[in-house]
């Protein structure tokens, strides 16, 4: 994420875990809520750059692209699962 430092990954990290858990109506922890919104955060903020050339900036645009990576994650392992 950036520009946002340690405890406001964490911060971000939670709160996009939390929205992602409620939007794809999972049931997670809070580690696994602040690892899914930062993985997602980088993840969605590495793609954002190679397509697009820029990401979202400040802490709310973070919040969005966490979010958004959050849910991108959520439905990738729920795929892999449905397969096997």
């Amino acid at each position: 994420m950036t520009g946002i430092g340690w405890i406001g990954s964490l911060i971000i990290g939670a709160l996009a875990g939390w929205i992602a858990e409620k939007i794809m109506k999972t049931d997670q922890g809070l580690l696994m809520n602040i690892i899914l919104g930062i993985l997602g955060a980088v993840v969605l903020n590495w793609i954002l750059i190679a397509v697009l050339g820029t990401t979202l900036g400040g802490w709310i645009g973070q919040l969005i692209v966490a979010a958004a990576g959050a849910c991108l994650l959520i439905f990738t392992v729920r795929m892999i699962r449905s397969r096997t």
